[in-house]
């Protein structure tokens, strides 16, 4: 029996990553508790000690016991002429380990040992989890899912399990029995006083580290990844650059044939993925954030962090993308606040913003009607002129913008 006992702390050491000695001293704890409470006298008597042999399995309790000439207290004392008979060099004032009689521990004693051996077991499990996990925030972790429900999924990632909640959850995801994947891991929190692992299949660093892992150049710093906008289950938009002007940025994260992007798209059940190269020439990089669109103009305004696009009239839809999201992805990308107009409707803003000044020109200087007829004829004229120029002449990425 204490072979096989020995043999299950070795198996919990193994599976569970608890410290065998931890196990240990939570057992020889759990015997002087048991011993404790059997014994009422003995429950302030702090010379009692719990002893589990590592080799054999054996235990026992060991009570420390002054030798005195008279016992007043045979929980604490033994005799002279009793101690002599183990070793005759004893002199009052020793002490001496006495084993206790395991025939004193009930049933009621095996009972708190096994409460209080769960306890430490719970109590290591527990620190060993925020100890590995902890550390681990932010990185991936392979997951098998275990059990859903309406509220939130339960994944064993390796010696642990951790808690997907429902809006973590990306709606591409079936979450089947058995189904292997990939998760990030978002915090290590507690839950009716045990830790709790929370992860996420919609946070936009997922994409991130897994464009990592598909991509070494981005392992080896030579391509970075500067920012990434995502809606989960749909389509996701990454800014990337390169250290090294030799490497194309894009190009490495798509990979050949596009074996590398499509990788992580397989990874995340089908959501489309739009590697950008990032400028900082913020004018471009807003450019280049809403494509596939092409963008013709952009006027920044720099106090309200926003800028005003133009595209082709043909392109408006495709710029601002079904229910808006290319227009709401490439703003989260790059930062800033994004108007987009097309060519028409930027030719109907000039003009109007030209009449209005030019009306208030009018007030201001209190002109007849003649002269107004004729300041007005040669102001449409000037608005012309001024809004096919604004269009043509101010491309991004165009030596004049």
């Amino acid at each position: 029996m204490n072979v096989e006992f020995i043999e299950a702390i070795k198996l919990l050491e193994k599976e569970r990553g608890i410290d065998s000695e931890v196990l240990f001293s939570a057992i020889e704890e759990a015997l002087v508790s048991a011993y404790k409470r059997e014994v009422p006298s003995a429950r302030n008597n702090e010379n009692i000690s719990g002893v589990v042999d590592r080799e054999t399995g054996e235990m026992w309790v060991e009570v420390m016991k002054e030798i005195v000439e008279e016992v007043e207290d045979p929980d604490s004392q033994i005799a002279l002429e009793e101690a002599v008979a183990y070793n005759p060099d004893f002199e009052p004032g020793d002490y001496i380990a006495m084993v206790v009689n395991k025939d004193q521990f009930g049933r009621l004693a095996a009972q708190t040992a096994k409460s209080v051996i769960n306890q430490r077991l719970s109590e290591a499990e527990s620190e060993r989890i925020h100890n590995e996990f902890s550390s681990r925030v932010g990185q991936l972790a392979y997951g098998v899912v275990q059990r859903r429900d309406r509220r939130e999924v339960i994944v064993d990632i390796g010696r642990a399990e951790a808690v997907l909640l429902r809006n973590e959850q990306s709606r591409l995801d079936s979450y089947e029995f058995n189904q292997r994947m990939r998760f990030y891991i978002l915090k290590v929190d507690e839950r009716r006083s045990h830790p709790v692992i929370y992860v996420s299949r919609s946070h936009p660093n997922l994409v991130r580290r897994l464009f990592e892992q598909e991509v070494p150049e981005i392992g080896s710093g030579i391509v970075e990844i500067v920012e990434v906008s995502r809606e989960a289950g749909s389509r996701s938009k990454i800014a990337v650059s390169s250290n090294d002007p030799n490497v194309d940025a894009v190009g490495s994260c798509v990979g050949q044939r596009g074996i590398r992007v499509q990788a992580v798209i397989d990874e995340l059940h089908g959501e489309k993925i739009d590697i950008i190269e990032w400028d900082p020439d913020i004018v471009n990089f807003l450019s280049n954030a809403l494509s596939p669109a092409k963008v013709v103009r952009v006027d920044l305004f720099d106090e309200d962090k926003a800028a005003r696009v133009v595209v082709p009239d043909h392109q408006l839809s495709l710029a601002i993308g079904r229910e808006g999201q290319n227009a709401r992805l490439a703003a989260r990308l790059t930062g800033w606040k994004i108007d987009i107009k097309s060519e028409s409707q930027y030719h109907d803003l000039i003009q109007e913003q030209l009449m209005r000044r030019f009306d208030a020109a009018m007030l201001e200087a209190g002109a007849d009607d003649e002269s107004a007829e004729n300041a007005l004829g040669t102001q449409q004229e000037e608005t012309e002129t001024a809004t096919d120029a604004a269009v043509t002449q101010t491309e991004p990425g165009s030596d004049e913008a």
